[in-house]
């Protein structure tokens, strides 16, 4: 198998299990912990493969997640495209970052994409806003540093992009 396609299987496949845990059943209680699967997949290809995932990707990723979970149509596609374009736009200052201080840039994204998300519901009808709303953004970048130990391994142990 081709190197490129090897590596664009695994970025597929990266995808498909972040949709997977996105809609997975879970009890109230853990659902609201559960965190944006396919926006923490975004964040990490966007700073890894810029020049090959980026803004566009990142809208066609939240038009798949708006279809996939019943959304209106849009509103992941536009907060996942805003995301990519902070990740592409300082991923060469960001990869050089410590892991504290890439937190804190994730934490932020997350915050983004949940305030962003937010003030689309908000448009649409009067959602409660609880602390719990916030708790996928914290879960999110608590689980960061595996995602990028288990992303980083795989990647660069069986395929190469270069």
């Amino acid at each position: 198998m081709h190197p490129n396609s090897s590596a664009l299987l695994w970025v597929l496949l990266s995808f498909a299990i972040a949709m997977a845990l996105r809609i997975i059943s879970l009890p109230p209680l853990l659902a609201s912990f559960n965190p944006d699967w396919v926006l923490l997949a975004v964040l990490y290809w966007s700073l890894v493969q810029p020049d090959r995932f980026g803004v566009a990707s990142a809208w066609v990723m939240g038009l798949l997640t708006d279809s996939l979970t019943g959304r209106l149509l849009g509103q992941h596609a536009f907060v996942y495209a805003i995301v990519a374009y902070f990740c592409v736009r300082f991923y060469l200052r960001l990869r050089v970052f410590p892991i504290t201080q890439q937190l804190a840039f994730v934490f932020l994204c997350l915050l983004l994409s949940r305030f962003l998300l937010f003030w689309f519901e908000a448009l649409h009808s009067h959602p409660p806003l609880s602390w719990q709303y916030w708790l996928p953004a914290l879960t999110g970048v608590l689980g960061w540093p595996i995602i990028l130990a288990i992303a980083n391994w795989r990647r660069q142990s069986a395929w190469s992009f270069k």
